[in-house]
């Protein structure tokens, strides 16, 4: 079974992603409503794996029930949390469960979490992931051992356009394609002009870039990420738009500027797609894709 995903990255068309955020518990309604309502509004949802250092529901169990539910997953490995050991266990384990995508990150810091006396592995980082994922595809594990029964997924990795300054950020890229990464889902990006400027760049490269696109639902949303998160920058004329909301209306307000953002991607073909991230609030990424036009 070759991967969905990957076929609709190849087929040209304007690729749409989104994100599912599991519970911190066993009450998965919620995760499951998200699923259901999404899955057959995008090409693929990615189910975050302890996002932000907080422990939660992991990602394969999200990426098992997406595909319970008739959805395409894409699979978040964070090097944090494992070593080499389970990183590769859990390859072989999600891909006889069918799941052919995986989005390979190094991880948050520990201490930005909710559990702070907690110890970082790092075995590996997130270009050593997609190498040991090519390794694996050809037969042997990353201790030069034969596999009996191979893997094959569409593997990707995440990039920062708004970095400053850029030049360590595009080192990093072009490892991450030397390594085998297919796609790349951005950070947040709002700054349409600097993000063309590094499609220009990107496109030298045989990889798809889908622009991240996350939800404001506020000014002081907007400016907290700016000041405070790396590679994010909300122009100011947005956090105003955001600001001169009628009350109660910010959201709405948050939801038109994402649906708009999104359309303008597309229409000018700056990029392959998008991947939206409407953190806590996924029940609002139909409506973005209708503002957008999509």
């Amino acid at each position: 079974m070759i991967s969905k995903f990957r076929q609709v990255l190849n087929s040209g068309k304007f690729v749409v992603t989104s994100e599912i955020g599991p519970p911190k518990g066993t009450n998965i309604e919620k995760m499951l409503h998200h699923i259901d309502l999404l899955k057959d509004k995008v090409d693929a949802l990615n189910v975050t794996d302890h996002q932000s250092s907080v422990m939660r529901f992991p990602s394969i169990g999200g990426c098992l029930a997406i595909k319970e539910q008739g959805g395409e997953p894409i699979l978040q490995m964070t090097c944090r949390d494992r070593n080499r050991l389970a990183l590769q266990a859990e390859l072989l384990l999600a891909y006889t469960r069918g799941i052919r995508n995986v989005l390979c990150l190094t991880g948050d810091a520990i201490p930005v979490g909710d559990h702070k006396e907690a110890k970082g592995v790092f075995d590996l980082d997130s270009v050593q992931l997609l190498r040991a994922i090519r390794q694996m595809e050809a037969g042997k594990d990353l201790g030069g051992n034969e596999l009996d029964g191979t893997i094959e997924f569409c593997a990707g990795a995440i990039v920062t356009p708004e970095a400053r300054p850029i030049e360590p950020q595009l080192i990093k890229f072009e490892k991450k394609v030397e390594a085998g990464a297919e796609f790349f889902q951005t950070q947040a990006v709002y700054d349409l002009d600097n993000f063309a400027k590094f499609m220009q760049y990107a496109r030298q490269f045989s990889v798809k870039i889908l622009a991240g696109i996350v939800l404001l639902s506020s000014a002081s949303m907007a400016k907290y990420m700016t000041e405070n998160v790396p590679g994010i920058f909300v122009p100011k004329y947005l956090i105003d738009e955001l600001a001169s909301a009628p009350r109660g209306e910010a959201l709405n307000k948050g939801k038109e500027i994402a649906g708009r953002m999104v359309a303008t991607l597309k229409k000018e073909s700056i990029c392959d797609g998008v991947h939206i991230m409407a953190i806590r609030r996924e029940e609002v990424v139909p409506d973005i894709l209708a503002i957008a036009g999509l």
